[in-house]
């Protein structure tokens, strides 16, 4: 690949390259077009305040571009970013100022002492109960053919609690149907897993497989398990859309994606008492901290606890019994 000329580097230029350098490296799509977008986002309020070459982005430059994030507002709904955004979007440019750095196109790292703004812990939203999974997974039944490779998909989500990159690239060979494991071969951090899935899931992929799979395949198709209509594997933007499309068709007011099934995964796990390094395990969580937000959500054994252990929940007074009520409340 190109490097660019130290003498004559200019900002955008140097954020091509470095994305380059991230592909190499082998970096998943989503994660080269979030760091895309965010550094995008950067270099055009860079031009909007004349700065346009590499060595001109200093702490002072990145302090202003803060401020700017702080006040910033979504276009669509007008709120404003939160933490995790920020923090995001800065760290996009920390990480490619030190990548650039590295490379020689600037003397120093100008951003190694750049104090990133808190990140916080937000829990997962919209998450689903299983009766609202069940609905969810009914409605593909409505489309025929399409509709059997669907909840093909959606079984597999729900039974395994993969990403939808991860689902994108199984291959037929991943799925053992006898033993009723799943092999995850393009995990985050390129980490395999193997899984297992449920007696239901498989039961589906059968059909599929049987079924559904030999009517759109061919020679260009190669091994991948779930097909697009055109022969080819589903991009993970589709399985999104598939999956969006089913929750406004179950009459949910809230909306999710692919990402509800994992989160439901987790959840009715922890709360079916599945120890937390299990559910880490089966979601191929590098750092346990982030298996334990679903902690936070199942509050199962909490409320267990806290029924038999707080003085509050275990006193049987009421206003009706001290008096303050004449009758008791309905």
């Amino acid at each position: 690949m190109d490097k660019p000329n130290p003498n004559t580097s200019r900002l955008w230029q140097c954020v091509r390259y470095y994305l380059k350098l991230c592909l190499a490296r082998g970096q998943s799509p989503d994660t080269i077009r979030g760091k895309k977008a965010g550094l995008k986002k950067f270099v055009k309020w860079c031009r909007g305040h004349n700065i346009y070459r590499i060595e001109q982005v200093d702490l002072d430059l990145t302090d202003n571009y803060m401020e700017y994030l702080n006040c910033y507002r979504k276009p669509l709904d007008g709120n404003p970013l939160s933490r995790a955004q920020k923090r995001n979007l800065l760290t996009f440019v920390k990480t490619f100022i030190e990548k650039i750095h590295a490379k020689g196109l600037i003397k120093e790292n100008t951003l190694e002492h750049i104090e990133l703004p808190k990140k916080g812990r937000t829990l997962p939203k919209a998450i689903f109960k299983l009766s609202e999974i069940e609905v969810i997974l009914a409605q593909p039944l409505q489309f025929g053919i399409e509709g059997i490779c669907h909840r093909a998909i959606l079984e597999t989500f729900f039974a395994s609690g993969i990403r939808r990159t991860e689902l994108s690239m199984l291959d037929v060979e991943n799925v053992d149907l006898t033993d009723k494991l799943l092999r995850v071969n393009h995990g985050k951090g390129h980490k395999e897993r193997i899984v297992p899935i449920s007696e239901r899931a498989c039961q589906w992929l059968t059909l599929y497989l049987g079924r559904i799979r030999p009517l759109v395949s061919f020679v260009g198709s190669g091994s991948a398990l779930f097909l697009a209509n055109n022969g080819k594997r589903f991009r993970p933007n589709q399985l999104s859309e598939m999956a969006s499309r089913y929750v406004k068709l179950a009459g949910l007011k809230r909306g999710g994606s692919c990402y509800l099934f994992r989160h439901a995964t987790a959840t009715e796990m922890l709360n079916n008492g599945a120890g937390i390094c299990d559910v880490q395990d089966m979601l191929g969580h590098s750092d346990i901290s982030t298996t334990r937000i679903y902690a936070q959500v199942s509050r199962v054994k909490l409320i267990e606890v806290y029924k038999k252990s707080h003085p509050s929940a275990l006193s049987n007074k009421s206003l009706f019994v001290e008096g303050v009520c004449d009758e008791p409340p309905t």
